[in-house]
């Protein structure tokens, strides 16, 4: 997925309100960046990190600037929660999943399940549908593991049940946690952070839901898909 470019340098002042982050651009100019992440973003907002973001051209845009990019020692890190499903889907055309490789056809944001809708429905014409959610991954604590999510998520629960729903009614669902961050090897869940999250995980996983994941190579000019990372699902 290409990003918008070019992409300006700058230095976080500070994150709040969850979706505003000040930044000093290169050239010392400060402006108020919309952050496209409702998340705690731990690790990621610290005052005086590296930041790259974008400049919108639509005159009718509240806040010109999108905070898209945090640059750790370690590597790049993709913010914008709005990314995963068009980099997923750009990955279904070109089958780059291997896992989901034998899907002829998909449709985004389906309606299922109980007022909610699934981020793709794979093969929709078969009796016997796949349901693919997909979540954004940005976290990690440190030893080159990822983890989700960085704070309870109401929404992601709800997520899981209605995937174990599907399953229960003789369809297939799967949970693909794309890592926007290229310095992790390895995924787990984050009990400390979302115990009722990884509760739900594991209850999904005990009712049939699959879980993948992968990680992505970022630069300043695209955020593709690349490895499947081994995930490390709780046991009780």
């Amino acid at each position: 997925m290409r990003l918008p470019t070019p992409l300006l340098r700058g230095t976080l002042i500070k994150r709040y309100k969850r979706f505003l982050a000040d930044i000093t651009l290169e050239t010392g100019e400060e402006i108020t960046a919309h952050c496209a992440n409702p998340g705690a973003m731990l690790g990621l907002n610290m005052p005086g990190l590296p930041v790259y973001i974008s400049k919108s051209d639509n005159p009718k845009r509240k806040l010109q600037y999108s905070l898209e990019l945090v640059e750790l020692p370690t590597g790049l890190v993709g913010i914008n929660t709005s990314y995963p499903n068009k980099i997923i889907g750009e990955a279904l055309k070109s089958k780059l999943i291997p896992e989901l490789g034998e899907y002829a056809s998909f449709k985004a944001e389906v309606k299922y399940g109980e007022n909610s809708r699934v981020d793709f429905l794979l093969d929709e014409q078969s009796t016997h549908k796949t349901y693919l959610e997909v979540k954004n991954v940005h976290l990690s604590l440190g030893n080159a593991l990822a983890q989700f999510p960085d704070c309870e998520t109401d929404r992601g629960v709800k997520h899981l049940k209605e995937l174990s729903n599907m399953v229960e009614q003789g369809h297939r669902a799967i949970n693909l946690y794309l890592v926007q961050r290229t310095d992790c090897d390895r995924f787990s869940f984050a009990p400390d952070l979302a115990p009722k999250y990884a509760a739900a995980a594991l209850a999904a996983q005990n009712a049939g839901v699959e879980f993948l994941c992968y990680d992505c190579d970022i630069n300043v000019e695209e955020i593709c898909i690349s490895s499947r990372l081994p995930i490390l699902l709780p046991t009780s």
